[in-house]
């Protein structure tokens, strides 16, 4: 989730910092409108990523392959795991201003604003998974040293001419989510929302209708891809991601995913019968 925090997978509603998350899923499903606010990495350990983007179509990343989400991705997605093993992937989001240290130069007519495939056998892509590994599980490397060393991922890419958009709109979409996403459990209502940007209650609606969702769709799908991404990347009992999430009753919860998902939480987790 970026919340596909995954948002299928692990988004924004992650932290602003470099870090691997491990996603699993034991049962095909579809996930709808998942939205990515920031850049996000997927490396495809088992199974497959079958995507519908907007303007490209239909897109399908394979074992060994890594697909690229820029800011502000709105897809259709599918994990699809093989026969006697779960969906495995590595997330990787990237804050805004390690994307800048490395393409800042870089024309955003140049930038690629749709999803971008490196293939396993052609690009390989586990030379870079390498590099983020042994930077973020080096205990002993200063925090400065640390940061320096997350370029260099990002140069492999530029290097394998992958050019990453530096500038990002925040829209309506984005600004309500990243609210949202400071405290899911919070009973936010539009005219919280609206207090926040400053405007009234009927501005916040006709600015959000820019969108084509209103404020409650998005309350709901904000909360439902952060649940979804916790399903996917933690142990957390489905009882306390409900309540984390903003829900009343894991039962809310449960009924809330399947109307969205079409499967029920705990397939994620257990191969549905």
């Amino acid at each position: 989730m970026n919340s596909a925090l995954a948002p299928g997978d692990r988004t924004a509603s992650m932290p602003a910092k470099v870090s691997i998350y491990p996603i699993t899923q034991a049962t095909t499903a579809t996930f709808t409108e998942l939205y990515f606010r920031l850049t996000f990495l997927f490396f495809i350990q088992s199974g497959s990523k079958y995507v519908v983007h907007p303007t490209q179509g239909a897109l399908l990343a394979q074992e060994g392959d890594l697909m690229i989400f820029p800011p502000g991705s709105m897809v259709t997605m599918e994990n699809r795991p093989v026969m006697h093993d779960d969906y495995r992937a590595l997330g990787v989001c990237f804050p805004h201003d390690l994307i800048a240290s490395v393409f800042a130069d870089v024309p955003q007519t140049q930038a690629g604003t749709g999803i971008q495939i490196l293939r396993a056998a052609q690009d390989r892509p586990a030379d870079m998974l390498a590099l983020l590994t042994e930077t973020l599980e080096n205990p002993g490397l200063p925090d400065r040293i640390r940061q320096h060393r997350l370029l260099e991922p990002l140069l492999w890419l530029r290097d394998k001419g992958i050019y990453l958009p530096t500038r990002f709109e925040e829209t309506p979409l984005s600004q309500l989510r990243q609210l949202i996403e400071t405290d899911l459990s919070h009973p936010w209502t539009a005219k919280d929302a609206a207090e926040h940007f400053a405007m009234s209650e009927a501005t916040l609606r006709r600015w959000l209708s820019k969108t084509g969702h209103g404020f409650a769709r998005i309350l709901l799908h904000t909360r439902l891809e952060h649940g979804l991404s916790l399903l996917q990347t933690t142990e957390a009992r489905i009882s306390d991601i409900a309540l984390d999430c903003g829900f009343k009753t894991p039962s809310h919860f449960s009924e809330a995913f399947r109307k969205r998902f079409g499967i029920k939480p705990k397939d994620i987790r257990s191969a549905a019968d």
